[in-house]
């Protein structure tokens, strides 16, 4: 059997507005509205071409949020300040496996959990 890949992420959240100038300031994410059932359903494309899809799901309460991903960037450190000056927090501070790969985990302003990474360096 082949495994199957991520091909969109969904963020659930009670304050869709705030979530959604936080991802934009985070990682140049668009927009658009596309409305549908039960409210406010907000795509992006996320990275582009390499990157894949998703959306931010206007939500009824807090206890709906919900989130998980991770985001590939440049520098695991500067994203983490990035991520504190748009209003997140920083729950686990980068660390770099023995392999060379750097991560972190975060809170978004809606309190959902995002993950960043680097790759380990090519050689």
């Amino acid at each position: 059997m082949s495994s199957t890949p991520v091909t969109w992420f969904e963020i659930g959240s009670d304050r869709p507005d705030e979530a959604q100038r936080f991802y934009a300031e985070m990682f140049g994410w668009s927009f658009e509205e596309q409305g549908g059932p039960g409210g406010s359903y907000r795509q992006t494309a996320a990275g582009g071409k390499p990157g894949i899809g998703g959306a931010i799901r206007g939500t009824d309460s807090a206890a709906d949020n919900y989130a998980i991903f991770y985001a590939q960037v440049t520098d695991v450190a500067e994203t983490c300040r990035r991520a504190e000056s748009a209003g997140g927090t920083v729950l686990a501070q980068p660390v770099t496996t023995p392999s060379g790969l750097t991560h972190a985990r975060l809170r978004d302003p809606s309190g959902n959990l995002l993950g960043v990474f680097t790759p380990p360096a090519a050689g």
